[in-house]
This record gives C-alpha cells, structure tokens and sequence, in this order.
C-alpha cells in the first residue's frame, strides 16, 4: 500500500459529534418576520475537521445522519470539504438533527436546537471502528456529544479512555451547551471527567468560571495540569488566550482586533482547527495558540460557521497583515 493510500485511509485527526442541517435567516431581524433561509449545515466537531482539511491535513469524522435527503446533505457537505466520511452511518430509523440561527443585528445570533432523539444521538461505543482511531493522531472531542444521550456519554468516555491507552493526543474543547446540559444534574461532573482524560484542553474564560468558580488563568491552568492534562489554551473572547503546559510554557497571546465582527459563531472551532494543526506540524503551543488566535478572529469577519475557515495562502497573507498585533 503506496503512503498516501495509508493517510487516505487513516486520518491525521479525527472528530466525533453532530453535524446538522442548519437553516440561516435571509435577513436580520427576529424569526417571526423573516421568510427566507439559507440552507447550510454545521457542527462543532465537523468545523474543526474541515478547518484543519483546509490548512492541508488530513481529517476523519464520525457520526450518524438520517436516511433522508437532509443526511445526504450533510455527508456530501463535509465530504466536499475533503474530510473522510466513510464512518458517517446512515440511521433508517432517526432523523438529522436540524438548527436555526437567527441574526437580530450583525454580530448579535441566537440559535435554536431541533436534536432531541436524532440519528446523531443513537451513536454507540459498540460500532465504532476502533483500528480506524487507533491510526490518529489526534482525536479531538467536545462537550457537546455526552449530552446527547446516554449512549453517546458512554461512547465519549470510551474514546477518551481508548485515547489514553493508545497515547493518541486528546483534545478537549468543553463547547458548552448549557440548554441541552439543563437535565443533567451532574453535568459539571461529566465535562469535568472528560477534560481529566484530556491531553489538551480549551475552555473558553466562561466555561472554566462555569466549571470551576474561578476567572483566574493560573488557578484554572493548574488544576489541569494537576488532574492530568499535559496543555491548555483559556480563551477570553477578543482579550486574548492564556496558554500553560507541564513543560512550564506558559504565557498570553492578545486577540488580533478586526475591524468588525460580522459572525462571532464558529470562532472557537476556528481557534481549535489552528491550534490542533499547529501541534500536528510541531509548533511550539505558543506557536500553535497564535495560529488558532489568527484563524478566530479571520471567522468572526465572515457571516457563517464554516466559511471564514482559512486556507493556507489566506492565514498566511492575513498573519503578515496582522504581525505588528502579533509581537
């Protein structure tokens, strides 16, 4: 088998989760008055396989559609991306799961979840391809997946366990979803558990204060680093992002200010996509950060969850733009 057949057929990085079918607002202004709807699809986790596809490496995602035209879409969408599909199911009895984002003004969304019960939730440790993950290196997970359903927490521990054992680089982005982690009593718990098996964490400054009572980067790196995560990277929004480690490489890297925030959502997929792929061409974590830094603030100035995602020539030419920011 030639050595590009072998990275064909094993991925540098692999993402599991849910991708929908998503339905954009034509225009700005609350739902009750808009008419018209682009019809897009998205997902955290499928953001940063096509994010790092783009940046030119290789990226698998696993997950379950509907046998619909609407789980159709999704496929042929990441699958046009370049991202490997092939361990995408197709569930005859449940459907794609589906979402509305709504824009009140520019750079103000509200989105609304139509998941419960989708094909995406019915995932199962028992039918995952484990040799498929065992060739990574990187699974990266978020915390979005274990609320889905039981079946899916289990799924997620599983792989982060499988990770551990294998020494695959785990990443964890908490990605909070505080609606569907509202009948879960013991959520803190389980994003906590997670992110404990993690080799690499990124909560945003919010997410950690929600986790653990601090806004404090020290405080929040180190007891990381103590339960077992070797890097982290806090993200603080349009301030800048705190990154720490077990070699003691720790420091802050400012956020590129832009002109004008047009879309702020998928800025966070965009930041993991650069950091992971940094990492998976030896960057320094510092290095790796001001490339995840650089990608979220090109996200935020294009309407939409994917489209600001960079290729190389552009993240190259917006650094140089961007290297007195950056200093």
């Amino acid at each position: 088998m030639q050595k590009s057949e072998v990275m064909d057929l094993f991925p540098e990085l692999i993402t599991i989760g849910e991708t929908m079918v998503l339905f954009e607002a034509a225009a700005d202004g609350p739902l009750q008055y808009i008419h018209q709807f682009n019809k897009k699809c998205g997902g955290a986790e499928s953001n940063v396989a096509i994010g790092v596809t783009r940046l030119g490496h290789s990226a698998g995602f696993i997950s379950q559609v509907g046998d619909e035209e609407f789980g159709k879409f999704v496929i042929s969408s990441i699958r046009g991306e370049g991202v490997d599909t092939s361990r995408v199911k197709i569930n005859e009895d449940f459907s794609t799961g589906l979402y509305i984002k709504e824009t009140l003004r520019e750079g103000s969304n509200q989105v609304y979840y139509y998941r419960k019960g989708s094909a995406a939730s019915q995932m199962k440790k028992e039918e995952l391809d484990w040799e498929y993950l065992r060739q990574a290196k990187v699974i990266h997970l978020t915390g979005i997946t274990p609320f889905l359903s039981d079946s899916c927490e289990e799924l997620i521990y599983a792989v982060a366990e499988f990770a551990k054992e294998n020494n695959i680089l785990l990443s964890f982005d908490p990605n909070i979803r505080y609606k569907l982690m509202s009948d879960k009593p013991d959520a803190k718990d389980i994003v906590l558990k997670i992110a404990k098996l993690a080799d690499l964490v990124m909560p945003g400054i919010d997410e950690a204060e929600y986790l653990l009572g601090t806004r404090d980067y020290n405080e929040i790196a180190q007891y990381f680093l103590n339960a077992g995560v070797s890097k982290i990277a806090i993200k603080n929004g349009d301030i800048g992002t705190y990154y720490d480690s077990k070699e003691d490489e720790a420091g802050f890297i400012p956020s590129i200010k832009v002109d004008r925030v047009v879309d702020p959502i998928g800025a966070g997929d965009g930041f993991a996509a650069g950091l992971l792929s940094g990492l998976l061409e030896g960057k320094s974590l510092k290095e790796a950060v001001t490339m995840g830094s650089t990608i979220g603030a090109m996200v935020v100035t294009v309407k939409g969850d994917v489209e600001g995602l960079p290729r190389r020539e552009a993240l190259e030419n917006f650094h140089r733009k961007s290297v007195d920011v950056l200093r």
